[in-house]
């Protein structure tokens, strides 16, 4: 792979990049994502912490804009180090790849659907069991789209195809950035080959087209039909997030109570400089939660200068598409170790919480009245059926002119796939609030909204 084919600022649909005086292509990406819905949604999206009512515990959104900052930097560090060694192409420059990264970073969580990866599994388990009869109506591609349903794949559906421009496009973002976000660059149907992460892919088969577009303007080195190799920068926004995920799941456990300090700071300290600062710092008498906030920057400081230093020691091999798992695994062994550690206690302390148990399980209640809903309606939509009163208005509320428009004019079984596809696109898009009351409403419990 080549640097000047991989950040090709072209727009999806070969359209032309627009530079503006102090606001180049990649820039406006990620204007154009910040100013989304699709974005401003993650606000009220689950995190760790499902309807978490602590203001100071993170969200989707507060997350995504801490990981593109880590992104950002990222990015342009390891751009710096290319320009020294004169690897990136005439009229590239290091922020042009710090701009790509932080728009990735931006959009990386943007399809996850309510109650983040417990709404992902909860719409998997449904497909597999109450909504096996819809299935049946689907070809095996089509099929492992739902009964696999991966929040990836649904960001890159909001990105190209129903933000804004709606089946034309959607956010037209540039090649460069639509590949970085490509974190796993197959569709479903290869999902279980792959080595990196089994059961993740980053795009449906009703995106086909645009993910074979993306792949081929930015020349990322075909794998097998429909799989090819990850941008080199899909490593930084991965590593981006990863470096995120080990410090802000420790802080909101110390926040919540779940964790103590002198736990969390033995897990950090071996990546912490041995300063007289850092030493006064962790035994003064400030609260917990304010002692990490303070040691966040130096931690974060050292994952990245780890982060550069092995995609740079790794570089041929990034553009050649052959090295073995993600950034992280070629970070120095502090670094690795410590973040490795983060997760794990994360995991055993913060995820197994019987409160956070308790709503991850009525989250999967939630989904469930959704999804009987919204997909009967859908099945009478696609068929033209759809006399039933109820089915009628639940159409209303998904947009009855948010259906393809040559929805009459497709065989039966890509109408009925496509009618599903949207009525997930509207479940997707719902915060966690949202979908707890309309689950409600739905089954005549809610009380009125005004």
């Amino acid at each position: 792979m080549h640097w000047e084919h991989l950040l090709n600022k072209e727009r999806l649909g070969h359209r032309d990049a627009k530079d503006e005086t102090g606001r180049t292509a990649f820039l406006r990406d990620h204007d154009k994502i910040i100013f989304s819905g699709a974005f401003r949604r993650l606000a009220r999206k689950t995190q760790v912490h499902p309807l978490a009512t602590n203001d100071h515990v993170h969200n989707r959104l507060t997350h995504s804009l801490e990981v593109s900052c880590v992104g950002r930097t990222l990015g342009i560090q390891v751009g710096e180090r290319l320009e020294r060694l004169k690897l990136l192409p005439a009229g590239t420059n290091a922020t042009d790849l710090g701009d790509i990264v932080q728009s990735a970073c931006l959009a990386h969580d943007i399809g996850n659907p309510p109650f983040g990866h417990t709404g992902e599994r909860a719409i998997r388990a449904w497909f597999q069991e109450r909504g096996q009869r819809y299935l049946e109506l689907l070809s095996p591609a089509q099929q492992s789209d739902l009964i696999y349903f991966e929040g990836n794949a649904q960001g890159f559906r909001i990105l190209t195809k129903s933000e804004y421009h709606q089946y034309q496009d959607g956010m037209r973002l540039t090649y460069a950035t639509l590949a970085t976000f490509l974190k796993y660059p197959w569709l479903s149907a290869q999902a279980g080959e792959s080595g990196i992460k089994p059961g993740k892919y980053s795009a449906f088969v009703s995106e086909t087209g645009a993910f074979r577009e993306v792949c081929q303007a930015t020349g990322l080195r075909p794998l097998d039909a429909d799989r090819y190799c990850r941008h080199p920068l899909a490593y930084l926004m991965e590593a981006a997030d990863d470096f995120c995920y080990a410090i802000i799941d420790l802080e909101d456990g110390l926040e919540m109570d779940l964790l103590h300090w002198d736990e969390v700071y033995a897990l950090l300290q071996p990546a912490l400089p041995d300063t007289a600062e850092v030493r006064s710092l962790v035994h003064s008498g400030l609260r917990d939660g304010r002692k990490a906030a303070l040691l966040r920057g130096k931690i974060i400081e050292r994952f990245i200068e780890a982060g550069v230093e092995a995609f740079i020691a790794n570089h041929q091999r990034l553009l050649e598409g052959r090295m073995d798992g993600d950034l992280l695994h070629h970070c120095e062994p502090v670094v690795h170790d410590v973040v490795e550690n983060a997760k794990q206690l994360a995991r055993g302390k913060v995820f197994e919480h019987p409160r956070k148990i308790e709503l991850e399980i009525g989250a999967f209640e939630v989904m469930g009245a959704l999804l009987d809903g919204l997909i009967d309606a859908a099945l009478s939509h696609a068929r033209g059926t759809a006399r039933n009163y109820r089915h009628e208005r639940i159409i209303d509320l998904i947009g009855r002119h948010s259906f393809p428009d040559d929805l009459p004019n497709l065989p039966e079984q890509e109408r009925i796939y496509q009618c599903i596809m949207r009525a997930l696109d509207f479940l997707s898009g719902m915060t966690d609030n949202y979908a707890t009351y309309l689950a409600k409403q739905f089954s005549g419990m809610a009380e009125t909204r005004y």
